[in-house]
């Protein structure tokens, strides 16, 4: 995924990133903030559901990578490094950056979350 760019534009920005560096992308109504692993935010005039398609159209498979978690984020699962259910609480960090993402999310969300990490896991130890 590391030379795979997502180019995002409105009326008036256009942005174009490597889509290993998107971390994730959070909404409040018709706006979406993109948050990349250096810091950097960018905000879109588009809802979570419209970013979505953007990450399909443009990174085909790649884009399974980003997971729609709940009403309001997309998060870029390369990126998750602590789920804490009962604190309703993701934690997504890199390695090679220092500095964390702590998000709020639901319970269920975040169990589904889990589930769908365990169930990768097992499957692979299958094959």
């Amino acid at each position: 995924m590391d030379h795979n760019y997502v180019i995002l534009s409105n009326s008036n920005v256009l942005v174009r990133v490597t889509a290993s560096d998107i971390v994730y992308i959070s909404s409040d109504g018709s706006y979406s903030t993109m948050v990349l692993i250096d810091g950097r935010k960018h905000m879109f005039s588009f809802n979570l559901s419209s970013f979505e398609k953007q990450l399909e159209t443009q990174l085909g498979l790649e884009s399974k990578t980003f997971i729609r978690l709940g009403k309001s984020l997309i998060i870029n699962s390369i990126y998750i490094y602590s789920i804490n259910i009962p604190a309703q609480e993701l934690i997504l960090s890199c390695s090679s950056n220092p500095g964390e993402f702590v998000l709020n999310a639901s319970r269920d969300a975040l169990k589904s979350l889990k589930l769908m990490i365990e169930t990768i896991l097992k499957t692979r130890r299958l094959l």
